[in-house]
């Protein structure tokens, strides 16, 4: 069931020294391409990057939260053209989660590394860096960038005792459910 899929689904920052699969690999970009888009605009576009170098260079795109990425095996990076959607945040952000799920389906870890809005120094934004190394075109942009490989540690479900229960109001603003 898909709830016992979202039950598993922990952010993964250790991964073994292993690559990933062509056929997962695949099935990952399949199911991205598949991710919903408001009004089918499709505003965006991937770079998967299993270049060892390129991974270590995008794991310096930003001073915290970043560094993890390092170690694994395959990064995507989620970019958009923000001219194609004014919903493109929305977009990428679905999109984004579609990866984690899936990798989740398929048997591995994953963690998102938010770029947009993110500084790299005092100089340059965090996209900004990540698109320089990614070779991309001025007309896209980094959003994210989804880290993935084989877990190298087994974290437990989040306990549904920890789920923000009174954030769920039923026909009006805090009437508990």
């Amino acid at each position: 069931m898909f709830i016992d899929l979202l039950r598993a689904r922990r952010s993964i920052r250790q991964f073994q020294d292993r690559p990933v699969e062509q056929e997962k690999v695949d099935l990952l970009v399949e199911a991205v391409l598949r991710s919903p888009s408001s009004r089918g605009f499709n505003p965006w576009e991937f770079v998967v990057v299993s270049d060892r170098a390129i991974i270590s260079h995008l794991s310096k795109a930003k001073p915290h939260g970043a560094a993890f990425l390092a170690n694994a095996p395959l990064a995507i990076a989620v970019c958009a053209d923000p001219s194609k959607s004014d919903v493109w945040v929305e977009d990428v952000s679905i999109a984004s989660l579609v990866l984690h799920l899936t990798a989740t389906d398929l048997g591995l870890g994953s963690c998102w590394i938010q770029l947009r809005k993110r500084e790299h120094d005092a100089t340059r934004a965090a996209g900004e860096y990540a698109a320089e190394v990614l070779g991309l075109p001025a007309d896209l942009v980094v959003s994210s960038i989804i880290a993935i490989g084989y877990p190298a540690q087994q974290l437990p479900p989040h306990p549904k005792e920890s789920l923000h229960m009174y954030k769920v109001s039923l026909n009006r603003y805090r009437q508990q459910i």
